[in-house]
Formats: structure tokens, C-alpha cells, sequence
């Protein structure tokens, strides 16, 4: 590690988490305006062990993308691996920090780590210094007239966009970087076979929200058409913070239209989600609507599997599930489609779903993941009320209409008469070959999950 001047404490560290950029990042504009500053990454296990293969390669790639951003300014990211609470307050003291700079985590695990470290920190005389956050209003921020955090969305969207958020700040001009000897290096991930990830790290972001400005949203419209090429894909980038939602927000403003007034809706969900994780992180395992709890579920056994590999005998089911499978990614009329099934026709508990999602996504994000899920299960904010079963063939007619995307993930489905593509039962060729029979019967499926439910309502 290089060493530090002799009793200077005009050093800082930039703890990078979910900021991986040098654009729009506040706290790394405050933390180079002291005299040295080291960027530091810090590899948790308790963050990493339990993050799939889609996560961690993306997350490594995203690192490496940093790192040579910084190189390109004369700067190196120091990587360490360990416990937070340890490795930061190692990395502050050898550098001569009187600072650690970090964007706000309102995640339940990341609040009560910061924490942690803020307390290690200060047995040194070293003090953490948060600015922002990864979202254009904190979490927390906007109240109710109660003063109590929202539990609808559209009253938190309208407070949300009346609290406004600030513009974007430019990347700093000037930086003296501080560095390690040898720092761990950024791990290799394997992929399994048949997994391809989209490009990481904030140049990806630019040339991929460049794209959709230019051309995407104008056909954002069509964002429920999952054969279509309709959506931003920007979650990924969002979710390892390539890119702040500031930045987007104040590209829209220049579009006055209304694909670009539903985009900010998106973001506002986005937002809203990780303000009712921050208000009850209990909801991220359990029911926010507790009476749910009590319904009568079945044990995830065979039919989960069957789930989980794509191999339900319902084709917009199947496609999505092997959607994920292969890039890490589902269309989101889809994710909501394969939930319901899970839940209202498998009747298996959300959580069994969140987490495989959890697994697979490249942008798996803890708020927006299981209240997405919670919102389906009939248990969460904003619920859509149970007793909406989505029915798996009338949502792949309706959205999925001439059967390109089902083709597309379903290879054996792929010469199937358009007629029957959404429900090969019904061929009079039969199912072709390859093709599982479907596992349950939708319509008796649904009578079921409603008689659950009036169980409960007893």
C-alpha cells in the first residue's frame, strides 16, 4: 500500500457499493476534495455467498469496468475482501483517512452494516460520511399527512415528484488517488453453460440509455410486449448503480411526452418500493399483509422444479422461465405472469419464487424483487387482489400474440401452428415433441386458489 504522509489525516476513502461510476456521484465529489483519495470495493460474504452466478459475474465485470475508468485518470480501485467493519477501517487507517465517503444504503442488511462500520470507524477517530443515496429521493424522505411512510403508490408517487430531486453533478475534474501495492484482485466468475450477461459498467449504461432515448422510448408503449424490444432494460444498471436515476430523470425532462411521463412512473415504483423495504425490512422475508400467512400452501416439491425449469406445459410460462435461465433477465409482464402461476396455480408461497428469481436476475434488487412478488401474492402494497389469477393462455394471446417470444425460448414450440402456440393441448397434432403435457389445469387451479381464499377471509 502506498504510504501516507506522516500524521496527515487530510485523506479520504470512496467505499464504492452501489455506485459503480465516477458520473453523478456526490459522495465521490466530496470525497476528492481532500488532498488523497483511495477507491475502495469491498468484497462481503455475506453479501456475495448468497448471490447467484448472474449477479456475481455481472458484479465483477462492473469492477473491472470501474477499475479502468479510474486507470484512465491515473487512479487504481482497491478491491479487499472480508467484513466490511474490518477491511474499511484497515484501508482508512493505513492510508491516513480522516473520511470515509459512501452514498446512503437503506437496504436492511446494508443500513445495519453501515452502521456497524460508522461505529468501528469512530474507535479511530475516522468519520463515515454519507451523501445521496442510489435513489433521487431517500428512502424515508416523503411522509404521509401522518407523518408515516406511504403504503399506496399513487399518493407516493405525487409526493415523491413534488419533493423533486437535485441535478446531476459532473464527475470529478481533478483527483490525487491513493492506491494499494496489492489489492485482491476482482474474482473470475464461471457462467453456467448457456448464460450470456449484457455488458457492465457505466459506459454500457450511457450507450444503452443513449439507445432508448434515441430510439426506444418513442415505442415504449408497447413495454408489456414481451415479443417486442419495447423496454429500457436499464434495471441492471440501476441496480449496481452505473448509472443514478437522476441522470435519467432529468434526460426525460426534456422529452415531453407521455412515454416519457410513464417512464418516471417506473422509476417512481422503483422508489416507492425500496421507501416501504426501508419503512418495514421485515417485509423482505415475510408478509406485509400477515393474514396471508395463514393461507393453506402447498409443499413446493416436483411442481417447483417442473416451475423453475420451464417445463410447466404452458408456453408464455416456460419461455420466461428460460428466459432467465439464458440472460438473466425476464420481461416484466412475464415475471408477473410466471408469479401468479406459481403462487395461484402451483400454490406455493412467494418466497419459494423470490428467491430462484433472487438467483437468476442480473438485476435482482431486494425492494423492488420481493414486493414485485408480494404485490402478485395479494400480500403486499398496492396489491393486485387475489382473486386476480392471471391465466396463462389469454396473457400470451393478448401480449404475446403471434407467439415470437414463446418460439424464441421454446425451440421445440417453434413450428407449431400459430393457433395453438399458447395452448398446444388443443393441436390436433398433438404436442410436439419435446414439449411436456401441461402439470395442473388452470381453470381447476383457480377455482382452488379462490377457495383458499375464503378460507382465510373466514
Amino acid at each position: 500500500m502506498a504510504p501516507a504522509p506522516t500524521g496527515s489525516r487530510l485523506h479520504t476513502v470512496m467505499w464504492f457499493r452501489r455506485d459503480l461510476r465516477l458520473a453523478d456521484n456526490p459522495a465521490l465529489l466530496e470525497a476528492c476534495a481532500a488532498e488523497g483519495v483511495l477507491p475502495l470495493f469491498v468484497l462481503d460474504d455475506r453479501l456475495w455467498g448468497p448471490a447467484g452466478p448472474s449477479r456475481r459475474a455481472y458484479l465483477a465485470a462492473s469492477l473491472r469496468s470501474l477499475d479502468a475508468s479510474l486507470r484512465r485518470h491515473r487512479g487504481r480501485l482497491a478491491v479487499l475482501h472480508g467484513d466490511p467493519a474490518r477491511e474499511v477501517v484497515r484501508a482508512a487507517r493505513e492510508v491516513g483517512a480522516s473520511r470515509v465517503h459512501v452514498a446512503a444504503d437503506y437496504g436492511p442488511y446494508g443500513h445495519a452494516r453501515d452502521a456497524e462500520v460508522e461505529a468501528a470507524l469512530a474507535g479511530h477517530g475516522i468519520e463515515l460520511a454519507r451523501t445521496g443515496s442510489p435513489y433521487a429521493v431517500a428512502p424515508g424522505r416523503v411522509r404521509n399527512g401522518s407523518g408515516q411512510p406511504f403504503k399506496v403508490y399513487t399518493p407516493f408517487s405525487k409526493a415523491w415528484a413534488e419533493h423533486g430531486w437535485r441535478q446531476p453533478v459532473d464527475p470529478p475534474d481533478a483527483a490525487h488517488w491513493l492506491t494499494f501495492e496489492e489489492p485482491v484482485k476482482v474474482p473470475e466468475v464461471d457462467l453456467p453453460e448457456g448464460l450470456e450477461l449484457p455488458d457492465a459498467g457505466e459506459e454500457a449504461a450511457r450507450r444503452r440509455w443513449a439507445a432508448f432515448l434515441d430510439d426506444g422510448l418513442a415505442h415504449y408503449g408497447d413495454r408489456d410486449r414481451p415479443d417486442r424490444d419495447a423496454t429500457s432494460r436499464m434495471s441492471v444498471h440501476l441496480k449496481w448503480g452505473e448509472v443514478h436515476p437522476r441522470t435519467l430523470l432529468a434526460d426525460l425532462a426534456a422529452h415531453r411526452s407521455e412515454a416519457a411521463t410513464t417512464y418516471r412512473k417506473e422509476l417512481a415504483w422503483r422508489e416507492f418500493y425500496a421507501d416501504v423495504l426501508f419503512a418495514r425490512p421485515d417485509s423482505a422475508r415475510d408478509y406485509l399483509r400477515p393474514e396471508f400467512a395463514r393461507m393453506r400452501y402447498d409443499e413446493p416439491a416436483d411442481r417447483l422444479s417442473a416451475w423453475q425449469e420451464g417445463r410447466t406445459g404452458y408456453p408464455v410460462v416456460d419461455a420466461g422461465m428460460r428466459q432467465l435461465r439464458s440472460i438473466g433477465w425476464m420481461h416484466n409482464r412475464v415475471r408477473m405472469i410466471v408469479a401468479s402461476f406459481l403462487v395461484k396455480d402451483l400454490h406455493i408461497e412467494w418466497q419459494h419464487g423470490a428467491r430462484h428469481f433472487m438467483h437468476w436476475l442480473v438485476d435482482g434488487d431486494l425492494a423492488s424483487n420481493q414486493h414485485g412478488w408480494q404485490w402478485v401474492a395479494g400480500s403486499g402494497t398496492d396489491a393486485s387482489p387475489y382473486f386476480r389469477v392471471f391465466n396463462p393462455v389469454t396473457q400470451g394471446k393478448k401480449f404475446d400474440p403471434d407467439g415470437a417470444y414463446v418460439r424464441r425460448w421454446v425451440p421445440a414450440l417453434r413450428d407449431v401452428d400459430p393457433r395453438y402456440v399458447h395452448e398446444p393441448w388443443e393441436d390436433p397434432a398433438g404436442l410436439p415433441e419435446g414439449y411436456p403435457g401441461r402439470i395442473v389445469d388452470h381453470a381447476e387451479e383457480r377455482r382452488e386458489a379462490l377457495d383458499r381464499l375464503e378460507e382465510i377471509k373466514k
